[in-house]
């Protein structure tokens, strides 16, 4: 029953997110899988139909490793595409095979994943933009912007300090 409740708020969020996401003008592609079209308890196949009236879907099998066709699509479409997803893609960036490649990748992540959460009454999709700045000390001149936290926590590679330190030399 849990499993079956967790599935239909997973569908429900999908919905909110594509309904929110549609209301910007977006260009949007929703990748899923197959049993998604079967009418079921968990995908409700009137509100598929109006999903799909608002963006484009791609079903790969259901027994696919669909981040390959996210990444794909991702990089495809252009320097400009966003993805959304509550994956954090741990498992891509550790087949990568150097440090550097993995920074990068985390980097590209940073700046093109859209990180989505319910809200805390549970009535709306709220979304945290993708960064159009790289959160690394950045200095011009005798100015730096050093990003920070208050706490040491553990973070996913999305998450980024969302404070920053400004500090200027005086002459």
């Amino acid at each position: 029953q849990l499993r079956k409740s967790l599935c239909l708020l997973c569908f429900l969020q999908l919905f909110d997110a594509v309904k929110c996401l549609a209301k910007e003008n977006a260009r949007l592609l929703v990748l899923g899988r197959k049993h998604m079209l079967m009418n079921s308890s968990n995908w409700k196949r009137e509100i598929m139909k109006e999903m799909q009236n608002k963006a484009d879907f791609f079903f790969a099998e259901n027994i696919s490793e669909d981040d390959a066709f996210l990444l794909y699509a991702t990089l495809r479409s252009g320097q400009h595409c966003r993805f959304v997803t509550r994956d954090f893609l741990r498992d891509h960036k550790a087949c990568l095979s150097d440090t550097l490649t993995r920074h990068l990748f985390r980097k590209w992540q940073r700046g093109h994943q859209i990180v989505f959460f319910p809200s805390a009454e549970g009535r709306s999709i709220n979304f945290l933009p993708a960064f159009r700045y790289d959160c690394v000390v950045q200095t011009t001149g005798d100015t730096w912007h050093i990003p920070y936290k208050n706490v040491f926590e553990e973070k996913y590679s999305y998450q980024v300090p969302r404070k920053w330190l400004c500090v200027q030399q005086k002459f």
